[in-house]
């Protein structure tokens, strides 16, 4: 049932959110509601903020009291009729400013819902009250007597006030007899002159701020009369005296008997195996963040950004982590600030004048208007006030933590060392949080760059290296990519460019081409380039006030969509890296974010480990392109321009080199015009594959035609080839060739003469089908000074065919087979009938299907046929 009701309504406007908060905290606690007033806080900062801020209506708040809990409503004048999902945990990216509300009523209500109406939107959550027995405020559960703590027979309770200046003013008796001081000696004293306060440098306070707070706890030591340091439990109060003044009341026990005067906590109450109810002690951790706390870093900073805004009644709340040289901070969090200010943007440690602009020590700042640039993050943001504190880890700076107000001197010292409390229960699991998240992504990383590594290691083609390059950085690093190359003396090319979204393709790729490329800078690292997102911005204004009639007269108005989707695609943080390799620039990798986003640190380094290897492959691909190049136009000039049109002979010739990029190995072919009516022909075999033997190739191919055009018969051309080959010395390699010259009859036969040097002998086919050796075996050329060659007459009548091949086809093999001169007889028998270009086809498919794996010698096939 019903039985109170409180209602505000907030305007659209910043500061309602803090005013919201005022006005659930005032109502709840006056109704005696302290031990859920957090919860309600907390859900209602989320969901005023959506209203006013995210909805920019006015916001309306109705607190319910009911006798076992409270209902809060929020309403807002902007009924999109969204219908919330089951599964709300699953439906909202915790990155986002809004849409946080429903996640939180999800975790911390009792009861929740969404109601709608045609004017507004209702946004209702319950809050149960803890069950505790009737009349008391906090009670702790019903312990055996063996559970409850020791004490003397006599329980002392000193009780020591000091003033303002932390200075002692009452010591009772229990005081001198715990620690054996009088009182008239140490009334007019510093208390910090008898407090042992354990503290680790730079963490924690020290025992003149803790007097400062409204209410503290804690253990530390009191010196006592004969030089011990005995330990003790207290619980301090700020009170006013009669006069106004402000003092602390210390009331102080044994360690051993700390239950004394140890609040109740907020624990869990469970039971043990007899039955018998025992309370969670609550972790001060927990106590801030909430139970469960996030599992994940971005979760655990999150939240920690709302709760200490709700702690101190702020309008926004930021976050940063420190870099691992403690040089710069990265925002991480935030809440209440535009979405720019959001995510990993660095500011240096030691920004602004004096100490407020440090981030090693607490500070508070009643008017940043004051003190332009003390706190660069909240430039522009309409924040007044701020008090940030330090996050510190065995005395070295891990983060900060700050709480702003749009309205000037919100905050004092006593905020800031309340907030530094807050601040030191959460460094620690912020730090195990954040090296967890840094270990998984170094784990990545080397995994990343090996496999990137592996990538561009497999291919030294320029182009897919490019290719390579961008999408293995999109979108795993950037949400765009765009890759310029150097050639020697001459300015960056825009070479490749890739986005997430391949439709925002094309609108970079023009874009940048209107935009003067990056300065090929060497430095290595990643630096800032603003010209893309400036021309985009640009573009699309231009684009808007076309789109308006308000551009340039005689210019069409087009829509600014696409202007406007560029400009949002490449809007945010860019970034370009230099692609050094042997000293010299010879690329820029740019890698780009969309609107309102940035890098993280990790993310530039691990890109910056990439665009080293990157531009090493790069420059391996150049360099191999420009070696294939060479080495290509060379081997072309070793092959003959083209076969000569003969009449009455059909002539085809098939010519593979083994070895990847060869174009010339160590067999050859050659037919060519000799002199009016007489063609010369060749195919030879030099020993060996690759560079070397194409060179003797070169040789023999060319010294061939002159010896020839010069009347030498075949013999003497021969003769004179072994002596040029022997003249070569080292390099000489022996070679085995068969040469003829061929005559077309004018009754449609052919006669041949040929020069078999060691090579494997021409095989005629007839027409009958009967296969043939068409000349004997002569001595190899290269190996013998004194060489004495003779040549012999092939007649070819019509429908005959004359075959010469190297030794890549006889000896092609499988295991222990060999195709051989008898195999390559029995495939030519099939071939009657058939042009020369069908029976050279045909012993090519015969010799591949021979063996599964590749040719890995040279094969050339010279088929000649004199038609029917």
């Amino acid at each position: 049932m019903n039985t109170a009701r409180a209602a505000a309504t907030f305007e659209p406007v910043g500061r309602s959110v803090a005013t919201a908060r005022a006005f659930v905290r005032d109502t709840l606690q006056g109704w005696g509601f302290s031990d859920v007033v957090d919860d309600a806080v907390v859900l209602t900062s989320e969901l005023v903020t959506n209203a006013v801020i995210h909805a920019g209506t006015a916001a309306d708040v109705e607190c319910l009291r009911y006798d076992t809990g409270v209902r809060v409503e929020v309403s807002d004048h902007y009924p999109e009729r969204e219908l919330p999902l089951h599964d709300v945990h699953r439906q909202a990216h915790p990155d986002h400013e809004g849409g946080r509300g429903l996640l939180l009523c999800s975790a911390l209500a009792t009861r929740w819902g969404v109601q709608y109406s045609p004017e507004t939107k209702q946004v209702w959550f319950h809050l149960d009250l803890p069950q505790r027995p009737t009349g008391t405020r906090s009670a702790g559960p019903v312990l055996p007597v063996a559970a409850l703590p020791l004490t003397d027979e006599r329980v002392r309770v000193a009780v020591v006030q000091a003033d303002r200046n932390g200075v002692i003013t009452r010591w009772n008796e229990d005081a001198s007899e715990l620690f054996g001081h009088p009182s008239d000696q140490v009334v007019g004293k510093p208390l910090g002159d008898f407090a042992a306060w354990p503290q680790t440098p730079g963490t924690g306070h020290g025992i003149a701020e803790a007097l400062l707070l409204s209410r503290w706890e804690g253990s530390y030591g009191i010196r006592v009369a004969d030089g011990r340091v005995q330990p003790v439990y207290g619980s301090h109060l700020r009170v006013r005296d009669t006069s106004g003044e402000p003092s602390t009341v210390c009331l102080l026990v044994l360690e051993d008997e700390r239950a004394i005067l140890q609040n109740p906590t907020r624990g869990t109450v469970s039971r043990d195996g007899s039955g018998n109810e025992r309370v969670k002690a609550a972790d001060p951790f927990e106590t801030f963040i909430g139970s469960p706390a996030p599992d994940d870093l971005d979760g655990l900073l999150q939240r920690t950004v709302e709760r200490a805004r709700d702690m101190l009644d702020g309008d926004a709340a930021y976050l940063l982590l420190a870099t691992d040289d403690e040089t710069e901070l990265e925002v991480r969090a935030s809440t209440g600030l535009p979405s720019a200010r959001q995510r990993f943007a660095r500011v240096p440690v030691e920004a602004g004048t004096g100490r407020y602009g440090s981030a090693r020590m607490p500070a508070v700042h009643d008017d940043l208007t004051a003190v332009p640039g003390a706190v660069p993050l909240l430039a522009g943001t309409g924040m007044r006030s701020i008090v940030t504190v330090p996050l510190k880890v065995e005395g070295r700076l891990t983060g900060s933590l700050g709480v702003a107000a749009e309205s000037p001197g919100r905050y004092s010292n006593e905020q800031a060392l309340r907030l530094q409390f807050a601040a030191d229960r959460i460094a620690l699991a912020v730090e195990s949080a954040r090296l967890t998240e840094l270990e998984r992504l170094r784990r990545g990383s080397l995994s990343f760059l090996v496999e990137a590594s592996d990538l561009l290691a497999g291919t030294l083609e320029r182009d897919q290296t490019l290719a390579l390059m961008a999408q293995m950085t999109v979108p795993t690093l950037a949400s765009w990519c765009a890759v310029y190359t150097i050639a020697e003396a001459a300015e960056p090319e825009l070479a490749f460019v890739l986005h997430e979204d391949e439709d925002r393709i094309d609108g970079i790729k023009a874009l940048l081409s209107k935009v003067q490329p990056p300065a090929p800078d060497p430095t290595p690292g990643a630096r800032i380039w603003t010209a893309p997102s400036d021309a985009a911005h640009s573009t699309a204004l231009r684009a808007s006030l076309r789109s308006l009639g308000l551009g340039e007269p005689g210019r069409p108005a087009t829509g600014p969509g696409t202007a406007l989707a560029t400009a949002a695609a490449v809007g945010g943080e860019t970034v370009v890296l230099p692609l050094v390799a042997r000293n010299r620039v010879i690329g820029m990798l740019t890698l780009g974010k969309p609107s309102d986003e940035r890098f993280r640190q990790e993310i530039l380094e691990l890109a910056e480990d990439l665009s080293r290897r990157a531009a090493l492959a790069l420059d391996n691909a150049r360099l191999y392109s420009e070696r294939t190049a060479i080495s290509q136009a060379l081997q072309r000039s070793l092959l003959p321009p083209g076969l000569p049109v003969i009449p009455g002979v059909e002539v085809e010739v098939v010519y593979r080199a083994a070895g990847e990029g060869n174009e010339v190995g160590g067999d050859f072919y050659d037919v060519f015009p000799i002199r009016e009516g007489c063609w010369g022909f060749a195919i030879g075999d030099v020993c060996g594959t690759g560079p070397e033997a194409a060179a003797v190739t070169g040789l023999a191919r060319h010294a061939l035609r002159l010896l020839a055009r010069e009347g030498f018969s075949g013999p003497s051309v021969l003769e004179r080839l072994n002596a040029a080959i022997l003249d070569e010395g080292a390099r000489s390699r022996f070679l085995t060739l068969l040469y003829g010259e061929l005559w077309p009859q004018p009754d449609g036969g052919a006669i041949l003469k040929v020069v078999c040097a060691g090579h494997p002998l021409p095989l005629r086919l007839r027409q009958d089908g009967t296969v043939e050796a068409a000349a004997d075996p002569q001595p190899l050329l290269g190996v013998l000074e004194d060489l004495e060659l003779v040549e012999q007459t092939i007649e070819l009548a019509p429908g005959d065919v004359l075959l010469c091949v190297t030794d890549g086809v006889t000896e092609r093999r499988e295991g222990t087979r060999m195709l051989g001169d008898d195999g390559l007889a029995d495939v030519l028998a099939t071939c009657t009938g058939l042009n020369a270009g069908a029976v050279a086809a045909r012993i090519q498919r015969a010799v591949e299907r021979f063996a599964s794996d590749a040719p890995s010698d040279d094969m050339a096939i010279l088929a000649m046929r004199v038609p029917e």
